[in-house]
């Protein structure tokens, strides 16, 4: 029994962080496919005031914050065309701690951006439709997933 015990308490010391860690992965992936992919790009009714707002209720909604974020990205494509581009990244990022790439094609992307002069607790956004490439944070150097979007180029 004592080393059935031990080998137990063994097995959770070592691999404790690395599933904790590797959760915590897995949760940045799914919520970049949850906030920043919309494919195909879905409509919003008129009593949300337009695309981003609608969108932006959503997304607060998720993250379970009234913070109103000054900006935030959309990609209108597939996710296996976004994911590809974390499969080999070899640059790091150092301001965010994770492997970054950009990709080589551009994407249809709607920004939405907060709109100023509003009351503290209300979110209002204006959207642009644009097709640019994506600065991606990955969630590794080889192999890996996009985990949040950092910019355009």
């Amino acid at each position: 029994m004592a080393p059935a015990v031990a080998r137990l308490l063994f097995l959770q010391l070592v691999l404790g962080p690395t599933l904790v860690v590797d959760i915590k992965v897995q949760i940045a992936i799914k919520n970049f496919r949850i906030l920043h992919i919309d494919y195909p790009r879905v409509s919003y009714p008129k009593g949300f005031q337009g695309y981003c707002n609608g969108l932006m209720a959503y997304v607060r909604g998720r993250k379970q914050s009234w913070y109103c974020p000054q900006i935030h990205y959309m990609v209108h494509a597939p996710w296996r065309e976004i994911k590809k581009f974390c499969k080999y990244s070899d640059s790091f990022c150092e301001n965010y701690n994770e492997y970054c790439t950009l990709t080589e094609d551009s994407f249809p992307v709607t920004i939405c951006s907060l709109a100023s002069r509003q009351p503290p607790t209300s979110c209002h956004y204006n959207d642009t439709l644009t097709n640019q490439r994506l600065y991606l944070l990955c969630s590794g150097k080889h192999d890996a997933e996009p985990i949040g979007i950092i910019g355009l180029y």
